[in-house]
């Protein structure tokens, strides 16, 4: 199917005004495809030539005003208008889609667990098409009549409420919607478990697969409490009233993104309906989650990007509105796990060559090809940072009233960032043009580093500054506690500002230096912040005594960010987080360390032979957390280590004889989540085999073991179990969904397997590239990210990465992923030769 390009968007979007789409899907003609009816009513302001997107199994009639044209015109998913006459238009469409396995289009599956069959769709961008025709671009709405034909015992859901036809069995007719854009077009159907309530006079409801009807049933209470609660707090920060019938959320299997706005159907992930035991913090991003997806109800859905250079002003919002929400409305607090893992990201993600600004130019997306690869660690994390940043400069006042004039400024229409700007500046009367030049407009973060100098009663703080953007912060002061060192107590604090010119600033302050000096205390801003020697030297030795957790984050990113960029050494981090994490207060920090110690720091930032010390270090820091949560006071902490104690063993003996006995002593008991990732361990270390995993997919016989089998089966090693794996990933079948293909591309590669692996190095480039062209955008990337030779950071990797990159005709997004990996390949070979 042929990229849409912004030019042909904008010239189709002179020509047509959208009215409605008429959609009749019926989904009882068997398992490969489905039936969709389309009915398009739109009026051409003047004669002329468009075309309209359609990815059909088979196109069995296209009729124009009453005429027949003939379907063997469509190619390349685009079906030729040609000679449309100025007026009114009414164009039908019957074809037959195929079903997905890739989370695309119209998903089909199929639960293990008990043979039940389940659909939904996912239209996000370019997917639409795949379900039914359409001129699919976000500023061409319409309203939207969607009527279903399913197989008896089935529920549909859709935009608006949907209810079964007198008479007609199996037959189902949606509420017409509001103007809304193609990409927001929602249906799932099947044999799906409800919780229905009803909350400010709208229905609303929660929906998962049957075998999943008791972790719903348990959960049900905390999701719809804060669904209520969110929802009331967006109707205290905007004028405009939720404008959609109704509000479901529907948890559905083998969704590839956290969840989807679509108005009125918002489809998440189904892993957020818990099985097992998880932590605090994975229960705060769940809430994250539905506070993200309900402020897309505003931004996003009734007020839409025209073009997708403006993905940042749907998914930038709804990150932070996500986030601010959540905190407001419930005793969650969320900004720490931000601090500790989605500015990461944004890092990450703005210190590579394929970064881009929060808002690129509309010339730098000129098709929804390039687009895809925008929605990262920048347009989420980094964006919601840049908005943080504003409303501390505007005052949240000011903010919320530049919001609310672009939400009614632009109901049920389209907008663009110069809208979204000139609204802050209106309701501000601050110069937000300037601001959003310097913050939306650059790509890569700014680095701030402080040079500290004393003299008899005064010192200085010399701030370099590069980057280009200007900055409102708080330096936190902190002293060594004179009667315990190795703890930490606050001298106060300095609000300054930093203008955007790149250079040296200096900051005076009267008495002795402190002892620790923390750029961004608060984590008030989006900068790479670096601590001089003293104050690393102090951090180190008592970071988990500071007060304030979103200032530990901010510590502990600058050591993470000083690692990457070959500041300081890995195994000096790993001695802090040995000294600091046993005490860290916070689950999600405690968490969040391990993970970029284990995930970039073990797997990629020390020497293959120092891989055991490492992972020894980090054992250890999960054998104190086991010994400090014995008593069972503080269970989030205690899953903590117990993960990270699996994840850390390298020898199989601890881990057998937990296998054995069915628990950690003194708890938690192996539940399905803790047993898979158990189990995985042992495979990698050789010490189980397909029998035993064959077994523990007959005690956990859903999707879920599904996925847990085929990862242990992928890890074990034995050059047989290799061949499978690689056959399943890359055969010319494609037998594998997208949950199966990345769960055995993660169990595939294992650095302790490295002689094993070596041959399957080179092969993987060429079957990499191919199956990326033949599977579309979900499973192209995941061929560079998961499948990607893990643990082979060398040159000859790099020369391999490079040669593959110079080909043509790659997937863009398989090309996106691919560099990502180079550069992060790159990254780690500077690391290991300093």
């Amino acid at each position: 199917m042929s990229s849409l390009t912004r030019v042909e968007a904008e010239a189709r979007a002179q020509l047509l005004d959208v009215h409605s789409y008429a959609i009749d899907l019926d989904f009882t003609r068997g398992d490969d495809t489905f039936a969709s009816d389309t009915v398009i009513r739109f009026t051409a302001r003047t004669a002329g030539d468009t075309f309209v997107e359609a990815v059909p199994a088979a196109l069995h009639g296209v009729t124009l005003d009453g005429r027949a044209l003939d379907p063997a015109a469509l190619a390349d998913g685009r079906y030729p208008l040609t000679g449309l006459a100025e007026g009114e238009h009414e164009l039908r469409i019957t074809a037959d889609m195929r079903y997905s396995t890739t989370g695309e289009g119209m998903h089909r599956f199929t639960d293990p667990a008990d043979g039940l069959t389940y659909l939904y769709s996912m239209c996000c961008m370019t997917e639409g098409p795949k379900v039914f025709p359409s001129f699919d671009q976000p500023d061409l709405k319409a309203v939207f009549d969607v009527s279903v034909t399913a197989p008896a015992g089935w529920t549909v859901l859709g935009n608006g409420i949907a209810t079964p036809v007198d008479g007609e069995p199996g037959r189902w007719r949606c509420a017409t919607t509001p103007r809304i854009s193609t990409y927001l077009m929602a249906v799932a159907a099947g044999p799906y478990h409800s919780v229905r309530t009803e909350h400010a006079g709208l229905p609303f409801g929660i929906h998962a697969r049957r075998s999943l009807a008791p972790y719903l049933d348990k959960d049900a209470d905390e999701i719809l409490d804060i669904t209520r609660r969110c929802f009331d707090r967006y109707h205290e920060l905007f004028d405009e009233p939720y404008p959609f019938d109704s509000y479901d959320q529907a948890f559905v299997p083998e969704f590839n993104a956290g969840a989807m706005e679509n108005p009125g159907l918002v489809t998440f992930r189904d892993e957020y309906v818990f099985r097992s035991a998880v932590t605090d913090t994975e229960r705060e991003v769940r809430g994250v989650t539905i506070a993200h997806e309900m402020a897309h109800m505003w931004f996003g859905d009734i007020v839409t990007l025209r073009w997708w250079d403006d993905v940042w002003l749907n998914e930038s919002f709804a990150e932070y509105m996500g986030y601010q929400v959540l905190a407001d409305a419930t005793a969650h607090q969320p900004w720490t796990e931000f601090a500790a893992s989605r500015k990461p990201w944004g890092y990450e993600a703005d210190q590579r060559p394929s970064t881009h600004p929060v808002a690129p130019r509309a010339e730098d997306v000129p098709d929804t090809a390039s687009a895809w690869n925008n929605f990262d660690g920048i347009s989420y994390a980094k964006g919601a940072s840049a908005l943080r940043q504003l409303v501390t400069w505007l005052g949240e006042d000011r903010f919320l009233a530049g919001v609310n004039a672009h939400i009614t400024g632009h109901r049920f229409a389209n907008a663009t960032l110069a809208d979204f700007i000139d609204a802050m500046a209106r309701a501000s009367g601050r110069p937000v043009a300037d601001w959003a030049d310097a913050w939306l407009r650059t790509s890569g973060p700014d680095t701030l580093a402080p040079e500290i100098t004393a003299e008899p009663d005064t010192w200085h703080i010399d701030v370099t500054h590069t980057g280009g953007r200007p900055h409102r912060l708080r330096v936190g002061l902190y002293d060594a506690d004179p009667g315990q060192p190795d703890r930490i107590r606050a001298r106060g604090s300095a609000d300054i500002e930093l203008t955007a010119d790149d250079g040296v600033t200096r900051h005076s302050f009267t008495g002795p230096r402190p002892d620790l000096v923390v750029l961004n205390e608060g984590d008030l801003t989006y900068a790479k912040v670096r601590l001089d020697p003293e104050s690393w030297d102090t951090a180190q030795r008592a970071l988990s005594t500071l007060d304030d957790p979103l200032t530990r984050g901010v510590v502990w990113n600058a050591a993470r960010e000083m690692v990457r960029d070959g500041l300081l050494p890995p195994f000096a981090f790993l001695a802090a987080a040995r000294r600091n994490l046993p005490a860290e207060p916070s689950s999600t920090m405690i968490g969040k360390v391990l993970r970029f110690a284990h995930a970039q720091l073990v797997e990629r930032y020390v020497p293959l032979a120092d891989r055991p010390k490492a992972l020894g270090v980090l054992e250890a820091v999960a054998d104190d957390l086991l010994d400090a949560t014995a008593d069972g006071s503080d269970p989030a902490r205690r899953l903590v280590a117990v993960r990270a104690a699996i994840d850390a063993a390298t020898s199989p003996e601890r881990l057998r004889a937990w296998w054995d006995a069915g628990t950690v002593p003194d708890g938690p008991a192996l539940d399905p989540e803790l047993r898979w990732q158990l189990l995985l361990r042992l495979a990698v270390l050789g010490a189980t085999d397909a029998a035993e995993i064959d077994a523990e997919a007959a005690r956990d016989p859903g999707a879920t073991g599904q996925e847990g089998a085929a990862r242990c089966r992928a890890a074990l090693p034995d050059a047989d179990a290799k061949a499978a794996a690689w056959d399943a990933l890359f055969g010319p079948d494609d037998r594998l969904s997208n949950y199966l293909f990345n769960a055995t591309a993660e169990g595939f590669w294992q650095p302790e397997q490295h002689a094993l692996l070596a041959p399957w190095v080179e092969r993987y480039f060429p079957a990499a590239v191919a199956v990326a062209g033949r599977r579309g955008h979900s499973l192209a990337t995941s061929a560079a990210r998961l499948a990607f030779p893990r643990g082979f950071t060398d040159e000859r990797t790099v020369g391999l990465a490079e040669a593959c990159l110079a080909g043509e005709d790659l997937h863009p997004g398989f090309r996106r992923a691919l560099a990502d990996q180079l550069d992060d390949t790159r990254r780690a070979l500077r690391v290991l030769s300093r």
